[in-house]
């Protein structure tokens, strides 16, 4: 498993990110300045990938590293012909991988499974509405991560600034210009 897709790592695993010593990450470690746990029964160290990157943050070490080649956006709509056409565009571009899901509940699924950098989420979905799938994101420390553009063709005003207000990155009104939508995408998770 490559080092930008584990979600618990080692002392050696911290250093060769990090690039310093595996005994600085041990004293890092064992002074709090690292958050993690011990192996039980062992002496080993882990320290989880949120822990890491807010080490990195705070020391000022690239987060690079921990990046893969492609962003990863995950397509939740129900419509079919825009999920095709948004798979199609978006993988084309060459920058994104994409998964794609039809329900909140697959949403949630995908979103545990391919661990997206960037979801484009349909407010009226066939189960539940986008407002819970994005709830359900955002109290989620391991997803906090995630820029969620919120898409629809039938929502108010008041409903577009409360999900901004409950963590929405953007709102796209339905129908949307493509090119803008993949550069606010790109905007979002920074490429």
């Amino acid at each position: 498993m490559e080092l930008y897709e584990k979600q618990v790592f080692t002392t050696g695993e911290v250093a060769e990110v990090c690039q310093i010593s595996q005994q600085t990450v041990i004293r890092c470690f064992d002074n709090a300045r690292i958050k993690g746990f011990r192996i039980p029964g062992s002496r080993f160290r882990r320290v989880p990938r949120e822990f890491l990157v807010l080490f990195m943050k705070e020391n000022g070490i690239p987060l690079s590293r921990l990046q893969r080649g492609k962003k990863r956006i995950l397509v939740v709509d129900d419509d079919p012909d825009i999920v095709e056409m948004l798979t199609d565009l978006l993988q084309r571009d060459g920058r994104f991988e994409v998964q794609t899901a039809r329900t909140g509940y697959d949403a949630g699924l995908m979103t545990q499974q391919f661990n997206p950098d960037a979801m484009i989420l349909d407010y009226m979905l066939p189960d539940i509405n986008g407002n819970v799938v994005l709830e359900t994101v955002r109290k989620t420390p391991a997803l906090a991560h995630i820029k969620v553009i919120l898409v629809s063709g039938a929502v108010n005003p008041e409903e577009v600034q409360a999900l901004l207000n409950a963590g929405a990155n953007d709102f796209i009104k339905k129908p949307f210009d493509i090119d803008h939508l993949i550069a606010r995408i790109a905007e979002l998770v920074g490429i």
